[in-house]
């Protein structure tokens, strides 16, 4: 578990909350407690690493409800929804909101841990590809606008010869646009450029 990260805990028992901050210590996670939907919204921002235990049974705002709340937020906290009423309906609403896993009270050490540890997993891998999107976009705005031409028709799959009757220029000066384009890119290889264009995009908002 990264050092940063935090399990946060939303439950209105105590008793529970008190349990589950001993048993997690003990594994060496840091958490934080939280009695209702409402504390956790007040205290939420988009730093947050780790990952929620969310009850689904809670005065006022129930667990299902904040999940959706956190997710319209635009929250990258991975969700896990413990409940001691476990129902088919509300572990099919909790997984079409994208909670990581649905666990039922008595809470099981061993599904509990292993089910953080896929939570942290999944955060730390979203953040892993936030900045590489991130790093492509600040590499792709540094482009010349001949530049973004050239690596538009290369990933369009277009040869040296046939990109330069396109753009009506020399082959030798489609080789030195294409080779300032993929060092700026930081694109080893053709197959890599074509890989991160359709994965990131050409630009804010764009995927491809």
């Amino acid at each position: 578990m990264n050092p940063d990260d935090t399990v946060f805990i939303v439950d209105d028992d105590a008793a529970v909350r008190d349990a589950l901050g001993l048993l997690l210590s003990l594994h060496g996670y840091r958490t934080a407690f939280y009695a209702s939907a409402a504390a956790f919204l007040g205290a939420w921002h988009a730093g947050m690493r780790g990952c929620v235990l969310i009850d689904i049974r809670m005065p006022g705002m129930d667990g299902l409800r904040l999940q959706k709340a956190l997710r319209e937020r635009g929250s990258l906290l991975p969700v896990l929804i413990i409940t001691g009423h476990g129902d088919v309906e509300s572990a099919r609403e909790a997984f079409r909101a994208d909670a990581v896993d649905f666990l039922e009270k008595p809470l099981q050490e061993a599904a509990l841990v292993r089910a953080i540890e896929e939570a942290c997993a999944r955060q730390a891998g979203s953040a892993g590809e936030d900045a590489a999107r991130a790093d492509w976009l600040r590499r792709h705005a540094s482009l010349t606008p001949r530049e973004r031409e050239v690596m538009l028709q290369v990933v369009a799959g277009r040869h040296n010869r046939e990109l330069a009757q396109a753009l009506g220029i020399s082959v030798r000066t489609v080789e030195v646009h294409k080779a300032r384009m993929m060092d700026k890119l930081g694109a080893p290889t053709v197959a890599d450029l074509v890989r991160r264009h359709l994965q990131y995009g050409d630009g804010p908002g764009d995927a491809g």
